[in-house]
């Protein structure tokens, strides 16, 4: 078989198990199977580069990183709908469809919560995706959009010119994964799906889009040159039989029907993989959505079923306090069980202290409930005249209830976090961040592995890694001889990094990999950082009093001293590296925009500071140079606009020599 057949037949195969797999959900491929034809079809595509094309299935991951996003003119509008709120209103909206055309039946279906999208394909490719914007002009998320599994990338029979909308939602199933592992890495957690799938399909790199593994179902054709419909229910066969994954409907010939629709739809909620914020009901017949025409906002056709949230009182039976992997204490409400959308409620987050001070809230009382968004259970207010009698204020405890080490609060917010630097409710996220590549770099060492050294009980502190035997290693899940091997050798070299990663690595509250590197050269020891004054920290440039507080305050705790004598008794260097004799650019500030093809900006950087400079990631009237790659944007035009040098990589190069 030559290759350009291999390659035909690959793309098939694996085409048709994408369409099987996201839009079916009947896969018939394994997914070993799945990588290993992918692959195959990878090694092909490198070896014969003329032969990719934009619908390959390897393309998928997108393109380069974007400096920002453009924007789409949409050649039919992105209309929203009218909201109802409540049945009668609904029968308010029947009457005046009657009230133009005869007959009208309705198509119903769930309204899914997430950010609508146009689809366009020219002679049936995929071509560019946009998002509704205004409904008149959006931004192009093209490559992001060609990371969804379930879009297809070309489209069998296509009119020349096919647009069509839908919704991008994150599966429920994905969000709850995503934020327990944002979770794992202290980084801040989504509020609910639909803010996840807006943040994860406007992230200018696609590969951070891919990795969030959204979805879409599609429900409009806004345009087919040349192809005809009678009924919105033919456009919804039409876009499945090209492939495309379908909004659930059902059709209805009286509004009553339409009502019971509706309350089935908000009975089964918690039964679908995406969320929804209520129901749609259109008219099917296109001819009499013509008659009807929209307002200057929507369309008269269309309507939006908003579900009311319930709101139920429960008995506040307790409140724990919770430490999570950054430290932060969150007191948590233990209710008397109470039944809200769907699901059986036992406990609902109180924030943080000003939340429960401002509302009053004290264990015993009888509160109000609700489900935020459908999704995460809410206190709403205390019922006053049901507060049984001794009932006291709630205060947070001083005290970590996990490690004993004293709380503070943030002077710029309303958290009470822990101070201790080996509490156990924080390891997992602080043995994470400590063998990180800017920090300690422990290749290996990542997310899955700390988790499994932490449950065997072999690592306690960020310290004990250094003390880790091979056998106790190699007896781990998923580990043996030669991962242990590996792993102890790239903790051992670890030993050897310069004293501004160990600085960054000790995750001190306002230090970055910058504070890290300007007091590694201004203090050189680990010591002499140790003993520092607040009239010494704060005369370090880029170092302010929160900063330097927060610097003793980790470095008096007992926790502290613990963790950086076992570092010592380990032999982990404590010392910052000698300054290199060029300081060329020694007061000098370099921005980085655009892709860059010699080098990563990582490596820049380096190459930098090595010299005495500084990067930084926003032009202003102090920065000296900006280094402009490929498809530089924003960076680019302010520099020009401050009248700022501007490098080509060639030129940044000359200038290293």
């Amino acid at each position: 078989m030559d290759y350009q057949t291999e390659i035909a037949d690959l793309r098939r195969e694996l085409e048709r198990a994408s369409y099987e797999y996201y839009v079916q959900d009947a896969p018939t491929m394994s997914d070993y199977d799945y990588d290993h034809k992918l692959r195959r079809l990878e090694e092909l595509e490198a070896a014969h580069p003329e032969t990719v094309t934009p619908d390959s299935p390897t393309q998928r991951v997108g393109g380069k990183a974007l400096e920002s996003f453009t924007q789409v003119e949409h050649k039919v509008p992105l209309e929203s709908l009218q909201d109802v709120f409540d049945f009668d209103e609904l029968r308010a909206f029947d009457q005046r469809v009657r009230s133009v055309v005869n007959d009208p039946s309705y198509v119903v279906e769930p309204k899914v919560d997430g950010l609508s999208v146009a689809l366009e394909y020219v002679d049936g490719l995929f071509v560019r995706g946009a998002t509704r914007g205004d409904g008149r002009v959006g931004e192009d998320v093209t490559e992001n959009l060609r990371t969804i599994r379930s879009i297809p990338l070309r489209i069998p029979d296509a009119p020349a010119q096919f647009i069509v909308r839908g919704e991008v939602f994150m599966p429920k199933k994905v969000f709850h994964a995503l934020n327990e592992e944002r979770e794992r890495r202290g980084e801040a957690l989504f509020a609910n799906p639909r803010n996840a799938a807006a943040g994860s399909l406007r992230q200018l790199d696609p590969r951070i889009a891919a990795s969030r593994k959204l979805d879409i179902l599609v429900f409009n054709v806004q345009w087919a040159e040349g192809e005809t419909f009678r009924t919105h229910l033919d456009t919804l066969d039409y876009l499945s039989a090209k492939g495309f994954k379908v909004i659930p409907h059902v059709s209805c010939s009286t509004v009553e029907q339409v009502t019971e629709q509706i309350a089935k739809i908000g009975d089964s909620r918690e039964g679908y993989q995406f969320d929804i914020d209520g129901a749609v009901v259109k008219v099917n017949d296109l001819d009499q959505r013509r008659q009807l025409g929209s307002t200057a906002k929507f369309p008269r056709w269309a309507a939006a079923y908003k579900y009311p949230p319930e709101v139920k009182p429960s008995k506040l039976l307790d409140i724990v306090v919770q430490v999570g992997r950054t430290g932060v204490l969150t007191p948590r409400a233990v209710l008397e069980p109470v039944r809200l959308a769907g699901t059986t409620v036992t406990s609902a987050t109180l924030h943080n202290q000003d939340f429960i001070t401002e509302k009053d809230i004290r264990i015993g009382d009888t509160v109000l409930v609700r489900k935020a968004g459908e999704i995460i259970p809410e206190v709403l207010s205390v019922v006053p005249d049901l507060r049984p009698e001794g009932a006291q204020p709630y205060v947070l405890p001083t005290l970590c209830p996990v490690c004993g080490a004293p709380v503070e609060r943030e002077e710029d917010g309303a958290h009470v976090r822990c101070t201790g630097a080996e509490c156990p409710a924080q390891l997992l996220r602080n043995l994470a961040h400590f063998a990180s590549r800017d920090a300690m770099d422990i290749e290996g060492l990542g997310i899955a592995v700390v988790e499994n050294l932490v449950g065997a009980g072999l690592v306690k502190t960020p310290g004990d890694l250094y003390f880790l035997k091979e056998e106790d290693v190699a007896g781990l899940d998923r580990m043996g001889k030669k991962s242990a091997q590996n792993l102890l050798a790239a903790i051992e070299k670890s030993k050897g990094q310069d004293l501004s990663r160990l600085i960054y690595a000790f995750g001190i509250r306002q230090v970055g990999q910058k504070a890290g590197k300007i007091l590694a050269a201004r203090f050189h020891t680990l010591e002499a950082l140790e003993n520092a004054s607040l009239e010494e920290l704060t005369a370090v440039d880029d170092v302010g009093e929160i900063t330097a507080r927060s610097i003793l305050e980790w470095m008096s705790s007992p926790q502290s001293k613990h963790l950086m004598a076992r570092l010592r008794e380990a032999g982990v260097n404590m010392t910052a590296a000698e300054q290199g004799s060029d300081q060329r650019f020694q007061g000098m500030t370099f921005v980085l925009t655009g892709g860059l093809e010699q080098f990563t900006r990582e490596q820049a950087s380096e190459m930098i500071e090595a010299r005495g400079g500084k990067s930084s990631g926003s032009v202003s009237k102090k920065t000296t140079y900006v280094v402009a790659g490929e498809g530089a944007g924003s960076k680019l035009r302010k520099a020009q606009e401050l009248g700022i040098p501007v490098l080509s990589e060639g030129e940044f190069l000359a200038l290293m020599e």
